[in-house]
C-alpha cells in the first residue's frame, strides 16, 4: 500500500506517483554476528585468508579467525581464538603463510607451524618506533603495498605531542624489515587504506591543526598538517629520506594559505563536515570487486566510530593533488565503526568498538558483514569540479525536468580555520549562485554552472529536488565536495 500519494510532473509531460522514500536496507543488508561469549571483540583489523577465512585482530590484543564469515546466515558464524597477549592490534595482512600485526609497539608476524588453529612463532619485524603508556599512541598498519612495504601511521601521544620517538609521522616498513620514514604531520589517525591505483590515505580527526576530521593522501615525503613531529628531522634516516622538515604554518591561519606557501604541506583531499557527516573518522576500505559490491566500483569508503557509520568517497586529482566529495552510505552499525574491509567476493566487513570514544552504536563491540541486495539505489554517483561548476553523475537516469531545475539544488561554502587550538567551527562562510543546470542527453549526468566559486572551502550541495525518471528522490540527496584546487580548463 502506497503511503505518499504526492504527483510529480515528469519531463515527457505525464504524471507520476512520487514513490516511497527508499530505505538504505533495500540495497544493502547488514548481517551482524553473534560474537562468542566472554570475549571483548573490539576489531582493529580484518584480512581476508589465502584459506576462505576471515582474520580480525582487537584492541585488546587479539587475533579470531572467522569460519563462515562469508554466510547470508549469522548462526553459521563460527570464532576460534588464534592468538593472544599482544598490544591493540589496529592492522593485520598475510603474505607467504605468515599473518603481519601492526601492534602499538611494533609490526610482527605470525605463524602457527603445527597447524592446530592456535598461533606458535611470534617475531617482531620492525619496533623502530617508540610508545610510553599514552591511551592515545595508536598505530594503524596497512596491507603491502606493490613494494611490499606496510604503512603505518603513529598518533602523537596524548593526540597533542611527540615526545616519543617518530609520533605524529608515517613510517613504512620494507621487505627487509627495515624503517622508513615517509610522511610527517598526522595529528590522530583512524585508518589506513589505497585507492584503487595503490596510493595511500588515512583518516585524521579534529584537534589541533584538524579544524574538523578528514582523509588525507600519504604522499611520500609529505607534510600533513601537525608539526608536533617535525622535532624528529634531526635522525639521520629522515634526514636521508625527506631532507629539510617544512617552514612552521601559521596558527590562525587557513589550508590553502599555507599550502600555497609551504611546498611539503599535502591540503586533505576530503573534509568531512563536523557533526554533518560524523565525528571520528576510521578505516580506509575500497570497493576493487568488480562490481560486486553495486555501482561504486573504486571508490572509497571510511567508516564514523562516533556515528556508527561508513561514509563514500569520490576523488579525484587537480593540478597534482587528490580531491573529491564525500557522501552518506549507511548508518545504524552495532557499535562505533573503526575497522573497514571490502573483500573479494563483494562482502564490506565492518568491525566496531564504542571503548573510551563512545558511539551511536550501543553495542560494546561488533563485527558485521554488508552485501548489495542486488538494486541499485538512485545516489550521485560522482562530483566532480570544472572550472565554472560541477559536473554530477547519477547511478539511474535522472528526471531532465527536476534535474534542470536550479531550484532543485542549494549550494553553500565554508572552511576552517588552520590553528594550533583544538578544531575550528565553520567560517567564512558564502553562497554560490548555480546559475543553470544542464541535463546531459543520456539523463545520467547534470552540468551545474556555478558563479562563486571557492577555493580552500567544502561545497555543500543539496539535491532535494532532483527526482529518478520513475519519480524517486534521492537516497542521499547531501553531497561535500572539499575543493581546494580549481581546473584551469
Amino acid at each position: 500500500m502506497r503511503t505518499i500519494a504526492a504527483l510529480l510532473l515528469l519531463a515527457n509531460g505525464t504524471f507520476v506517483f512520487a514513490q516511497d522514500a527508499p530505505k538504505e536496507s533495500d540495497f544493502y543488508t547488514t548481517l551482524t554476528f553473534p560474537l562468542p561469549k566472554g570475549s571483548l571483540l573490539e576489531v582493529g583489523g580484518i584480512q581476508k585468508l589465502a584459506d576462505g577465512r576471515l582474520a580480525v585482530s582487537t584492541r585488546r590484543g587479539e587475533i579470531w579467525m572467522v569460519e563462515n564469515a562469508f554466510t547470508n546466515k549469522a548462526d553459521d558464524v563460527v570464532f576460534k581464538r588464534f592468538a593472544h597477549g599482544l598490544h591493540e592490534v589496529l592492522g593485520i595482512a598475510e603474505k607467504n603463510g605468515w599473518l603481519y600485526a601492526t601492534q602499538r609497539c611494533e609490526l610482527s608476524r605470525i605463524k602457527d607451524e603445527n597447524s592446530d588453529g592456535i598461533a606458535d612463532l611470534f617475531e617482531t619485524v620492525n619496533d623502530g618506533w617508540e610508545i610510553n603508556g599514552d591511551y592515545h599512541e595508536y598505530a594503524f598498519g596497512s596491507k603491502f603495498d606493490k613494494h611490499g612495504d606496510v604503512w603505518v601511521v603513529l598518533c602523537l601521544t596524548g593526540s597533542f605531542n611527540s615526545n616519543c620517538k617518530y609520533r605524529g609521522w608515517c613510517v613504512r616498513v620494507n621487505s627487509k624489515g627495515e624503517l622508513i620514514p615517509t610522511c610527517s604531520g598526522i595529528r590522530s589517525p583512524g585508518g589506513i587504506g589505497f585507492n584503487a591505483v595503490g596510493d595511500v590515505f588515512y583518516t585524521d580527526n579534529q584537534g589541533p591543526w584538524n579544524g574538523t576530521c578528514s582523509l588525507k593522501w600519504l604522499r611520500p615525503q609529505s607534510f600533513q598538517g601537525h608539526p608536533a613531529g617535525n622535532r624528529w628531522f634531526s635522525e639521520p634516516a629522515v634526514q636521508t629520506a625527506l631532507g629539510k622538515p617544512p617552514k612552521e604554518p601559521m596558527s590562525g591561519s587557513r589550508i590553502m594559505t599555507e599550502a600555497k606557501k609551504i611546498p611539503e604541506f599535502e591540503p586533505p583531499a576530503i573534509l568531512f563536515p563536523y557533526k554533518k557527516m560524523g565525528q571520528s573518522a576510521s578505516g580506509v576500505a575500497c570497493d576493487t570487486t568488480g562490481g560486486k559490491f553495486g555501482p561504486f566500483e573504486n571508490q572509497l569508503f571510511v567508516g564514523d566510530q562516533s556515528f556508527s557509520t561508513v561514509m563514500r568517497c569520490n576523488l579525484e586529482k587537480i593540478d597534482g593533488h587528490y580531491q573529491g566529495a564525500c557522501f552518506p552510505f549507511l548508518e545504524g552499525f552495532d557499535s562505533g565503526s573503526l575497522a573497514v574491509e571490502i573483500t573479494d567476493d563483494g562482502s564490506m566487513f565492518v568491525g566496531g568498538t564504542n571503548r573510551g570514544w563512545g558511539s551511536r552504536g550501543k553495542s560494546p563491540h561488533s563485527l558485521e558483514r554488508v552485501y548489495w541486495t542486488g538494486k541499485v539505489p538512485f545516489e550521485i554517483h560522482e562530483m566532480r569540479v570544472k572550472p565554472d561548476g560541477f559536473e554530477l553523475t547519477f547511478t539511474k537516469p535522472v528526471d531532465a525536468a527536476t534535474a534542470g531545475q536550479v531550484e532543485s539544488y542549494s549550494l553553500s561554502t565554508y572552511t576552517y580555520i588552520f590553528q594550533s587550538s583544538y578544531g575550528s567551527p565553520e567560517v567564512d562562510q558564502t553562497t554560490p549562485t548555480i546559475t543553470e543546470a544542464v541535463v546531459a542527453a543520456d539523463k545520467l549526468s547534470v552540468r551545474l554552472h556555478v558563479s562563486g566559486l571557492q577555493e580552500g572551502h567544502v561545497h555543500e550541495l543539496h539535491s532535494n529536488g532532483v527526482r529518478s525518471s520513475d519519480g524517486v528522490a534521492l537516497l542521499h540527496p547531501q553531497a561535500y565536495y572539499t575543493l581546494n584546487y580549481l581546473p584551469k580548463n
